[in-house]
């Protein structure tokens, strides 16, 4: 039977079109038929459908490139119950976990179903203005979804902001500071992470506050639960402020605005992995965990 998979592709990277260009050619053979959107398509050679078309007739999507990468394809399959596998030809590759010289066997071990999905949960934020804060009289400027993480960050001036920050309608504190991380459990091994937070398997459902070089000694990156909400007001007439979405895109925020953000109650992304590649084991991998510097690997008796 032949197979329809979707097929996304970091177009700027040569290693990324060489690794789908491969993948084509063992799908000829295999009969399994790799469908890209319009763009990637013409850079392929392959033919292109629309991204309706798309959306409604994969039954899974393969991502070329880095995490950026697969992030943008995040956005593209929003709604949509599309599960991802991210084949890393970028650097660190948290998300496209996926190593090029097996990309084809992974493919067709996906195809035989032997993989798991995860459907990990996005964090939803909303941009209210006016209405002196009654968030109840006003509908939001911005909503927003994200897999990584919502950020607030200041201009290009080297001052402080000071963000209000309120949890479940509490004012919990005032943080002078350059910003603060809104992540996911995914998110916490991205921005994140180089900021101090810790690292939060994705299946824990929690939203994790890191502070961004707060000015003060007390700031600590703060773990939040599943129903929780977090809402933020920056202080003064600071007209330099950008909420970042996964770091792709942005959006201004105006002084008075409030940023209110929660896990998504229905918004989730299916990614894909394989057996013996498990979160932990990704973790080793990238960080080097479980060697010594003296003698190598270390042992593992007793397990």
């Amino acid at each position: 039977m032949n197979r329809r998979v979707g097929l996304m592709v970091n177009t700027q990277k040569k290693t990324a079109l060489a690794i789908a260009q491969r993948l084509i050619l063992w799908g000829q053979r295999e009969e399994v038929n790799f469908l890209a959107p319009p763009y990637e398509a013409s850079l392929l050679g392959i033919p292109g459908v629309s991204d309706q078309e798309w959306r409604n007739s994969v039954d899974f999507a393969v991502v070329i490139g880095g995490d950026g990468t697969f992030l943008r394809a995040v956005r593209y399959v929003l709604g949509c119950d599309i599960p991802l596998f991210g084949i890393n030809a970028g650097k660190l590759g948290f998300l496209a976990i996926g190593n090029p010289e097996t990309a084809e066997a992974d493919v067709s071990a996906i195809l035989r179903g032997e993989h798991e999905v995860q459907h990990r949960r996005l964090i939803e934020g909303k941009v209210w203005r006016g209405s002196g804060g009654d968030v109840s009289r006003s509908a939001p400027v911005h909503v927003l979804y994200a897999l990584n993480d919502l950020v607030i960050t200041k201009g290009a001036f080297a001052r402080l902001i000071y963000l209000q920050i309120f949890v479940g309608g509490r004012h919990l504190n005032t943080f002078p500071s350059d910003g603060m991380i809104i992540s996911t459990p995914t998110g916490s091994t991205a921005y994140a992470l180089s900021a101090g937070g810790p690292i939060v398997p994705p299946h824990v459902p929690c939203m994790l506050l890191v502070p961004i070089c707060a000015h003060t000694l007390y700031a600590r990156p703060l773990v939040l639960g599943e129903y929780d909400t977090a809402t933020f007001v920056a202080l003064g007439e600071h007209r330099e402020l950008m909420l970042t979405q996964d770091g792709q895109l942005g959006y201004e925020i105006l002084p008075g605005d409030r940023v209110e953000v929660a896990l998504s109650k229905d918004k989730t992304i299916s990614t894909i992995s394989l057996p013996h590649r498990d979160y932990y084991a990704l973790l080793q991998e990238k960080f080097q965990w479980g060697r010594s510097a003296m003698d190598g690997p270390l042992g593992t008796e007793g397990f």
